[in-house]
């Protein structure tokens, strides 16, 4: 009833034989604080600040300009000039501790040319109050909401809802507060001349020293139906500017961008969780000196110093139970890091070590056979291990191990019938997960068929998906080139000469098919890298054995690089190794290194493995020689505790852990 008295008054001062009534503005949300921002694509003052806290964002008010955020009545109070008598306010802030009898404003409307004060809203220690103008030239009425704490340094959204002699307060989504006024809100409020001031009354004193998120006048309703329930009462929404809902920093952003601070935490351990509750904080990690933020998924690299390898260092002498043909570095979260060894013997087996206190220690055995290579996979949310046994039982079998969380080990999981087996890759295409399997030989046959086998979801089990001609098989490599998918095979013998052609298949039609063949010399391993967009491919050249001549241990490995015209792998470059049976491709800050495994010379197999650095047109060159012996296996692990090489020796107990030092 109060609605339309007010309103037909308006329309009675307003027309006279006019046939049509307008109200004085929209009756739809009116963002007070997006109307007092700079318009897209202009810089935005000084005075300003974006501020992330607890997740959401929010304006604050610096320096020594008290009507930064300002703009007239009547940009909104367009068909007339008076304020809605029926109306609800809703703001969203977050503010410290106040001091006592300290005031300060969210927002005021204010009389331009005699500085009165028409209508304000404001938050002290313990109180809100609302200030609209009273009946007669120059007074003001206050009402106040006793006992509401909101100088807590949380986020509340608060929605003042005004109806004739009637106030109600509600926080959070929770119990309205009403107060009943001495005189009812004025029915004709007078906004000519007036200017809306978000954060101050025009001065310095009172100004709004906390985060502003969301400031909206909803005319003629109360906004607490649109508002609420909500599962985030605090942060609920009407109307938040655009600026403050985007992504704080986007790479592709262009134009002005508001000065921007968030919270930040300081770690030298595990990375703090990142989920859209810590989107927009920063995070410092001060033993790699960066700066990160969170993007709701994952942390993004702001700042950080770029490392550079100054020296190797001996770090852990790693004694396994017998000679160690490969390495598996790996992490299953809230575990830890892992390192799996393929040892020779079969009795203890191959070990399970875990990083604990600075280095490997023993942590689990398991009987293998002659154990040549392990690799780790996920399917899902499962971890495994599945081991390539190489001992001459019939049936040769390996065997795939699933963790138990549990009992915090790894159990046997399948059995698949193998020959030789040398290496185990792991995949996944489409959703799909895939192992293919290296082997080596049957008897004395070379030319057999390596098996790709593909996880069955009912069964729980891999099953047979695709067979493949190989000639010694040593090693795969899974890799994809934009929405492509490659294997690659290292074909080491096919029975009378060690030249012999390695193989490049591509996934087509659920298969895969041939792409290239790459000619290699007892080809060992393959390794896939990329440098900013190039893809290269780099094998393992291990000895040239044929019926006529020497056998030949210091030979060439080559690096090659996709071209996308002739759309074929071409040589890029020759690096001279010594019976190479590994690469391995890592980075330190943004330089690019390889690492070869040089095993033998022909007369002896202690000799200096070689670390590689990328320069650019010259390619890879030697930057430093580690002493190896045997040396079968490089892997390389980064943790918070510095950079890592790990070498296996294939004639020795003795692996060893390098540090890398940077600066």
């Amino acid at each position: 009833m109060l609605a339309r008295r007010s309103l037909l008054l308006t329309w009675v001062m307003l027309t006279s034989g006019v046939q049509s009534w307008r109200p004085c503005t929209d009756l739809l949300p009116l963002d007070l604080l997006a109307r007092s921002l700079p318009h897209p694509g202009h810089a935005p003052p000084p005075q300003l600040q974006m501020v992330q806290s607890k997740g959401s964002r929010g304006l604050r008010l610096v320096g020594t300009v008290a009507t930064t955020l300002t703009f007239p009545a009547s940009q909104i109070f367009s068909n007339c000039d008076y304020f809605p008598a029926e109306f609800s306010l809703v703001a969203t802030f977050k503010i410290q501790r106040l001091r006592p009898k300290r005031n300060e404003y969210i927002f005021s409307m204010v009389e331009e040319a005699s500085d009165s004060l028409l209508l304000g809203l404001r938050v002290s220690g313990n109180r809100l109050d609302f200030l609209p103008a009273a009946h007669g030239v120059g007074r003001r009425s206050q009402l106040s909401f006793k006992d509401v704490r909101l100088d807590d340094n949380r986020w509340h959204t608060v929605v003042l809802a005004v109806t004739g002699l009637y106030a109600t307060l509600t926080v959070d989504c929770g119990l309205s507060l009403e107060l009943k006024q001495v005189q009812p809100f004025p029915s004709a409020l007078s906004t000519r001349g007036s200017s809306f001031f978000i954060g101050s009354r025009r001065s310095l004193r009172g100004r709004f020293t906390g985060l502003l998120r969301q400031l909206v006048l909803l005319p003629g309703s109360d906004a607490t139906p649109r508002l609420c329930p909500t599962s985030d009462p605090s942060l609920a929404e009407l109307s938040i500017p655009p600026v403050l809902k985007s992504p704080a920093l986007q790479p592709e952003q262009h134009g002005p961008v508001y000065p921007y601070e968030a919270e930040a935490r300081v770690t030298v351990g595990e990375p703090p969780p990142c989920s859209g509750a810590e989107e927009g904080q920063l995070w410092f990690n001060a033993q790699r000196k960066g700066l990160f933020i969170c993007e709701g998924l994952s942390w993004r690299t702001l700042l950080q110093h770029q490392q550079r390898l100054d020296y190797v260092e001996d770090h852990q002498d790693l004694y396994t139970s017998s000679e160690t043909f490969d390495v598996e570095v790996f992490s299953i979260p809230s575990e830890g890091l892992f390192l799996a060894a393929a040892n020779r013997d079969s009795r203890p087996g191959s070990g399970i070590y875990k990083w604990r206190n600075g280095s490997f220690q023993l942590y689990q055995n398991i009987s293998t056979q002659e154990a040549r290579a392990w690799k780790h996979f996920t399917v899902g949310e499962q971890f495994f291990l599945v081991v390539a046994n190489s001992g001459e039982a019939e049936p040769e079998l390996s065997v795939i191990y699933r963790w138990n969380k549990r009992r915090r080990r790894f159990l046997r999981h399948q059995t698949l019938e193998t020959h030789a087996a040398l290496d185990w890759e792991a995949f996944h295409i489409d959703d799909h997960s895939f192992l293919v399997v290296a082997n080596h030989r049957r008897d004395s046959n070379h030319n057999i068929q390596s098996v790709i086998y593909r996880w069955d979801a009912e069964t729980k089990m891999f099953e047979v998906n695709q067979t493949l001609s190989t000639s010694g098989a040593y090693d795969w490599e899974f890799f994809s080139v934009g929405p492509y998918h490659f294997l690659v095979v290292a074909n080491t013998f096919d029975g009378q000469t060690t030249s012999v052609s390695s193989t490049v298949y591509v996934w087509l039609e659920g298969y895969f098919q041939t792409f290239q063949s790459i000619p290699t010399v007892g080809a060992t391993d393959w390794e896939t890298f990329q440098i900013d967009g190039r893809f290269f491919l780099v094998v393992a050249n291990s000895q040239k054995v044929s019926n006529r001549g020497p056998n030949l241990y210091s030979l060439n490995s080559t690096v090659y690089e996709l071209n996308r015209l002739t759309q074929t792998f071409i040589r890029f470059q020759d690096i001279l190794t010594h019976s190479a049976v590994d690469w391995e491709f890592f980075t330190i800050g943004e330089e690019k290194f390889l690492v070869v495994a040089n095993s033998h010379d022909g007369s002896s197999y202690s000799l200096n493995s070689v670390v590689y650095r990328w320069q650019g047109y010259e390619g890879f060159i030697p930057v430093h020689s580690l002493p190896t012996f045997g040396c079968r296996d490089w892997e390389y692990f980064s943790i918070d505790e510095g950079s890592f090489l790990v070498y296996s020796s294939a004639t020795s107990r003795l692996s060893k852990v390098f540090k890398l030092r940077t600066y």
